[in-house]
């Protein structure tokens, strides 16, 4: 099995790298979420197949995709399931209960706070009352960690050739720019994530 996939994997990844695959890399990814995986490592491969920028854009738009089928999932046929399974998630039943006062606010904040995993709390918000509107805008606070698990993928991508840039067969200038970008990507979603996390507790307060 592990010999298979080694023969196809270089083919498979070819294949993501042309323009139709940068297309089917969108609904695969929204298939991922879909089936409750963590995206960490399929964004990181969009940033080493695709670059930060581009990996970035595609990831968001798998991302958001995957959300609200799963949202819409919950909220109907998978309703009785996805109670069962966030009885597990205490914090995010809270958020569900929480979410019918604060609307759009809470979407956002909590997607902007690293400590809720993204596919549960999409099924936590398809058993709220929050509006699909509300649901759907919220997503844009996936955007600063989105960019950074790209960028640290395309940075892993530059590292395993950096045998080229001690060589001089690449530009180091360039390299060190991404370092740059990503260290300073890393600090601006600290900061984001530490403001989201005294916002919400605020809101705990005032429920």
């Amino acid at each position: 099995m592990i010999s298979l996939v080694q023969h196809w994997l270089p083919d498979v990844l070819e294949l993501l790298r042309s323009p139709a695959g940068a297309l089917l890399f969108m609904p695969l990814y929204a298939l991922w979420v879909t089936l409750l995986l963590p995206g960490v490592w399929a964004s990181m491969l969009a940033g080493v197949l695709y670059g930060t920028w581009l990996g970035s854009g595609l990831v968001f738009f798998g991302a958001c995709l995957g959300a609200v089928v799963v949202f819409l999932l919950g909220r109907s046929v998978l309703r009785d399931w996805a109670r069962r399974r966030l009885e597990q998630f205490p914090k995010l039943q809270a958020v569900e209960r929480a979410v019918s006062k604060e609307g759009l606010k809470l979407v956002f904040l909590t997607r902007l706070s690293p400590a809720f995993p993204f596919s549960l709390l999409n099924l936590a918000y398809g058993l709220s009352e929050v509006s699909l509107r509300d649901y759907s805008i919220g997503l844009i606070g996936i955007l600063p960690g989105t960019v950074l698990f790209c960028g640290l993928g395309a940075l892993a991508g530059d590292v395993a050739r950096f045998g080229e840039v001690l060589g001089g067969q690449a530009d180091a200038g360039t390299w060190a720019l991404r370092v740059v970008g990503v260290l300073a990507t890393l600090v601006v979603v600290w900061l984001v994530s530490r403001a989201a996390r005294r916002a919400l507790q605020d809101v705990e307060t005032s429920l």
